[in-house]
């Protein structure tokens, strides 16, 4: 353990550690207020709240603060304040990281990153309600920006778990070299893990829009020849689940030989997880809040998942416990 006032020299400056540990702990706590705005933002879909403050933004129906609201209003209100209060911690990540590090540090670059995805969530948050895609819309145009808005979501998500974790390396840019063939892998597998999160979230807007009575109601909707298309989408969320999961058991293979073995079991175990939930939130017809828990176990096993694929396709994985030590 470090005493008070210890140093440590990277490349010729001195870095505090006690500094950089709570620049660390810092960091990993931006990521799980991010997920709590996630969850909130669901909470949001699930109770039909989207139009709970118009087609304003950023004003809320037309007052800064509402003045006698709805539940809805509520709702939607507080999802915005979250998202503001989201600003402030990225922005504050982004200073204490620039200050915190040296010149060519790799954590510099994905708090960047994370500034623009962050900027870029706002942005489509806001077409969302000015276009009027919330509540019970069903059009193609909602779909698609909607999964483009989920998408974003997952990559910003994925961009501040890596800044958090190369704080913790205090690896350079330039000591990150890439292991053989395993960047293809990687990627590929990340992006069919962003698509089981893509399409989960589209599933259980089918969920919300067409509610069943039953199982039995949910499967025939699924496959009626006048099922609106949206419900037909609902298979895309297993199947690809399925496919990710080929990857995930590749990529723990991959951490043991890397020495990333403790990291490789939190995936696994959250992985079983997953799946041990979506049977649940099918059997339970989808109640709002098993949708909340199912999604809260989606964003805790993207995040263990970008840090264990950053660890083994990157050189210096021995150092991948460092940040979590350090929390």
């Amino acid at each position: 353990m470090a005493t008070a006032g210890a140093v440590k020299v990277v490349s010729g400056s001195v870095v505090r550690a006690d500094g950089s540990r709570a620049l660390v702990r810092f960091a990993w706590f931006v990521v799980a207020y991010n997920v709590l705005v996630i969850l909130w933002g669901a909470l949001v879909r699930a109770t039909g709240s989207g139009a709970g403050c118009g087609n304003h933004w950023p004003l809320c129906n037309g007052q800064v603060i509402p003045l006698s609201p709805r539940v809805d209003t509520v709702i939607e209100f507080t999802h915005r304040c979250m998202t503001g209060g989201s600003t402030f911690l990225v922005i504050g990540l982004l200073v204490w990281t620039f200050r915190g590090t040296v010149k060519g540090q790799a954590a510099r670059v994905l708090a960047v990153a994370s500034m623009v995805l962050l900027l870029n969530e706002a942005f489509l948050g806001a077409l969302l309600v000015k276009l009027g895609y919330v509540t019970g819309n069903q059009s193609v145009g909602r779909v698609v920006l909607l999964s483009i808005h989920l998408s974003n979501t997952l990559v910003l998500l994925g961009a501040l778990t890596l800044t958090a974790w190369l704080l913790g390396t205090r690896q350079r840019w330039s000591e990150l070299g890439v292991r053989g063939g395993r960047k293809l892998w990687a990627v590929l597998g990340l992006v069919a893990t962003l698509v089981v999160g893509v399409s989960g979230s589209l599933a259980a807007l089918g969920d919300t829009l067409f509610p069943a009575s039953s199982l039995r109601a949910a499967f025939a909707q699924d496959f009626a020849a006048g099922s609106p298309w949206l419900l037909r989408l609902r298979g895309v969320h297993p199947v690809s689940a399925v496919i990710a999961a080929v990857f995930v058991f590749w990529l723990v293979g991959q951490a043991r030989r890397a020495g990333v073995g403790r990291l490789a079991g939190l995936v696994v175990g959250l992985l079983v997880f997953q799946f041990a939930l979506g049977l649940a939130d099918v059997l339970l017809l989808a109640p709002v809040w098993m949708q909340i828990i199912h999604l809260l176990g989606a964003d805790l096993y993207w995040i263990a998942l970008v840090s264990l694929a950053a660890a083994v396709v990157w050189q210096g994985a021995d150092g991948a416990d460092a940040s979590y030590r350090a929390i």
